[in-house]
């Protein structure tokens, strides 16, 4: 039996385990009553994050990267990171509104459909083009990232000794501002091209060193990673609206330039002499019927020639 052949199954395991969690944390929502069962509907997801983290890290370590465990894990991500923190933040915070709840909640699914299928497109049109490095940016907000917002939401308030203490208008509107930034155009930084050097790890020991002390101060952890996730949605707006600035600024400056250019056609007959002034008159010299521009009758001139 050649063993080699197993190292396939290693990170298709890792991505149905994330699917298994996305069940648990859907049937835990769907039975649940009362804080408790969502808080554990809330960590489920969050064992989710990890096995999804782990499936991408064993299949490069194991160099078992397929089509099937990329389409796997896309549909592992919208079960898990799609429909069960859609239905979490229904049962948490949305019932109030009934059916226009349900929509909402739909809306975060459908998002997260739509983000997952414009990656897989993308990243074939990628490997068409021949391109191998992973982007520096990412279109659109990832679906995990987008989900972590919903469950930490979940958790902080947990922690907090209240079953929820946000108004359901305010995560109302945090779902539809996250499926909408999931389906935009707004360039997310993916941190695949960071590498070790002494800048990077001095600002990841920073922010561990920041966490830690905020930690010791009896914050909550849920509301550290919440905070370091809105600081990177807030990072990724910034940063696309100075891009946006300077992309208007090239083209305002690019249609000055175009605008001070003289047309093509006048430029040539600028050249043949069409626009020659009389010194005094101050106007283009007139050419007489049956003459040249030298002031001779055409028929003399060519008798001579």
């Amino acid at each position: 039996m050649d063993f080699r052949k197993t190292y396939y199954i290693l990170p298709n395991l890792f991505t149905l385990s994330s699917v298994f969690c996305g069940f648990i944390s859907i049937s835990l929502s769907a039975s649940g009553q009362g804080g408790a069962d969502l808080y554990q509907a809330a960590l489920a997801i969050c064992f989710g994050f990890f096995f999804d983290t782990a499936d991408g890290r064993v299949a490069r370590l194991t160099k078992t990267q397929t089509d099937l465990g990329r389409d796997l894990d896309s549909l592992s991500d919208l079960i898990t990171f799609g429909v069960a923190p859609a239905l979490l933040v229904y049962k948490w915070g949305l019932t109030s509104f009934g059916r226009v709840g349900i929509f909402i909640a739909g809306l975060f699914v459908c998002a997260g459909a739509l983000r997952l299928a414009r990656f897989n497109v993308l990243s074939r049109r990628e490997e068409l083009a021949g391109q191998k490095k992973p982007g520096k940016y990412t279109l659109g907000l990832t679906i995990p990232l987008a989900a972590s917002v919903l469950v930490l939401m979940v958790l902080v308030t947990h922690h907090t000794g209240a079953y929820r203490r946000i108004s359901e208008g305010f995560v109302a509107g945090v779902v539809l501002v996250l499926s909408y930034l999931m389906v935009s155009r707004i360039r997310f930084r993916s941190f695949k091209d960071v590498r070790l050097t002494k800048k990077t790890v001095g600002v990841l020991l920073l922010a561990v060193a920041c966490g830690v002390v905020v930690v010791s101060n009896g914050v909550s952890k849920a509301f550290v990673f919440l905070l370091l996730i809105m600081a990177y949605i807030v990072l990724g707006l910034m940063e696309s609206m100075i891009l946006l600035k300077r992309h208007l600024s090239e083209q305002r400056q690019l249609r000055q330039a175009q605008a001070e250019e003289p047309p093509p056609d006048e430029e040539v007959l600028r050249e043949l002499g069409a626009f020659d002034v009389d010194g005094e008159s101050g106007e283009p010299e007139a050419v007489g019927e049956g003459e040249s521009s030298g002031g001779e009758p055409i028929g003399q001139r060519t008798k001579r020639a």
